[in-house]
């Protein structure tokens, strides 16, 4: 027992024990210090602790890409739903030769669309609303 050391035999399956020396040759480390080193992190009175901040962390951040990926699909139902409204109601045929008129049409028919969006998006009634019935009064 010189300078702190125990001596352990331990029987590991040949799988395990195969991956315990590739580990160890790609860090360039010995199987006893990677051995000692998993040993200190499963021992350790806070290993549990660290998991699970660490898990945390990971929710928290899955939660915030999952709010941004809810406000895109939100936008994108909402465009839909808004763009076929306003062609159905206000798209009248322009009559033939018309080109520049038709153009100015459009881009002033495009310039409302995007006021309205903007607007529906940030205090208008929601899609889903409409469909299920509810109304901002409820």
């Amino acid at each position: 027992m010189s300078n702190g050391y125990v001596k352990r035999s331990i029987r590991l399956r040949s799988d395990l024990a195969r991956r315990l020396a590739d580990h160890a040759s790609a860090r360039r480390a010995s199987q006893t210090a990677v051995i000692e080193a998993a040993l200190e992190s499963f021992l350790s009175p806070d290993a549990s602790d660290r998991l699970e901040a660490a898990l945390a962390r990971r929710l928290d951040r899955l939660n915030r890409d999952l709010a941004r990926l809810e406000w895109h699909v939100e936008l994108s139902n909402e465009t839909l739903a808004l763009f076929i409204r306003n062609w159905l109601s206000a798209a009248p045929a322009s009559p033939n030769g018309s080109d520049q008129v038709a153009r100015a049409q459009a881009r002033e028919r495009w310039e409302r669309f995007v006021v309205m969006l903007n607007r529906r998006m940030e205090h208008g009634p929601r899609l889903m609303r409409e469909l299920s019935g509810e109304h901002d009064g409820k």
